[in-house]
């Protein structure tokens, strides 16, 4: 049982500087879980698609580009305005597009876990913000990339921001479980940060080029739909995903 006191902020509490906010929502140690998934990385390592340091590279740096870049990025990057804008059916539209397009039972559960949680620590910073009302009307909870935006309006970051930060969240996170199930030392871990970080503006400035063209939104991975798919029933399994 979580006994720690919910983390309400004083009256009149002001959001960090920009790039202190960016951190925060970046940072591992949010708590929404992030660590217990791989996104398909730990069944590409069962089926010996990933195996070492470089086949690691050459596997982020494809989920980034035909995913992360094309996706989950502009999903965010186009809630934040709706956030901001109050608008409530834009909202639902992204929301009905990111849950329809996740192609197995494992990452949809994990878009809605990480969504739930984001809101709830939300909820306990700041229980009167504006915005909270509209995520409350959603029936499951704003999906993940719609509860990122949301935790990025809150704390005073624009669209460009918001979208910094989950990228490079995103790939912490990648990079951890890579270590994990590969496995590799902190030293390729590092490596990995060093080669992928300089890519993440150009997926990040990608997206905000489609946030307003959502016909123009991709999904489409079908050898991560296989291994997610697989992973389901991976008979050792490290994370969730």
């Amino acid at each position: 049982m979580d006994t720690e006191p919910p983390a309400t902020p004083r009256p009149g509490w002001v959001p960090p500087l920009p790039y202190v906010a960016m951190m925060w929502l970046a940072s591992p140690a949010l708590p929404v879980g992030g660590f217990s998934y791989s996104e398909g990385l730990e069944a590409a390592v069962e089926a010996g698609v990933v195996t070492d340091e470089p086949q690691a590279l050459h596997w982020l740096r494809g989920q980034m580009q035909l995913t992360l870049a094309r996706s989950e990025l502009p999903a965010a990057c186009a809630a934040h305005t709706a956030w901001e804008a109050a608008d409530l059916d834009a909202l639902r539209t992204i929301q009905t597009w990111v849950l329809t397009t996740r192609e197995t039972a494992e990452l949809r559960l994990q878009t809605e876990q990480m969504g739930r949680s984001m809101l709830d620590w939300l909820r306990k910073l700041q229980p009167d913000h504006p915005a909270l009302p509209l995520a409350a009307q959603f029936d499951p909870a704003p999906a993940w990339p719609l509860a990122f935006a949301l935790g990025g309006l809150a704390l005073g970051l624009d669209a460009e921001q918001t979208g910094q930060a989950l990228a490079f969240s995103w790939l912490e996170s990648q990079v951890q479980a890579a270590m994990r199930a590969v496995p590799l030392g902190q030293s390729a871990g590092q490596r990995l940060l060093a080669a992928l970080v300089p890519d993440l503006p150009t997926a990040v400035a990608q997206a905000r080029n489609l946030q307003h063209r959502m016909d123009d939104w991709q999904s489409f991975s079908p050898m991560l739909a296989i291994l997610s798919s697989r992973h389901e029933t991976q008979y050792s399994r490290l994370f969730r995903s």
